[in-house]
């Protein structure tokens, strides 16, 4: 199955480590929140769930990085992720880290890859 480009938002949208933005996925039959931050100047995506229950990450609408703006936090819990990779690093994850989804850049945009990334998920 080939991939398609969905928009997600303008690449000026994702500031360095700051703000991210939300949007809706299919996955399983249904909807699920997630996210997209920027990090090492490369947008980075998430589903919106944390590894230890779950529950969205953020405290306040776009708001995924603690306050040292290192690490993604789950604000219900403390758990820290890796903002790169999604990786549990400390906190209430227990190891079990953020699932990444696939995202290109590309003409002053990000775009999600779906819907292959679906299928393994």
């Amino acid at each position: 199955m080939a991939e398609r480009e969905r928009l997600i938002c303008a690449a000026g949208d994702l500031a360095e480590q700051g703000k991210g933005v939300r949007f809706e996925l299919e996955r399983h039959g249904r909807s699920q929140p997630a996210f997209v931050i920027r990090f090492d100047d490369m947008p980075r995506a998430f589903l919106n769930q944390c590894g230890h229950v779950p529950v969205e990450l953020d405290w306040q609408e776009g708001e995924f990085f603690d306050v040292s703006r290192l690490y993604l936090i789950c604000t219900t819990h403390g758990a820290l992720y890796h903002p790169a990779t999604g990786a549990c690093v400390g906190g209430r994850c227990a190891g079990r880290g953020l699932i990444p989804l696939p995202v290109v850049e590309r003409n002053g945009h990000v775009y999600l890859l779906e819907p292959a990334l679906m299928e393994n998920q």
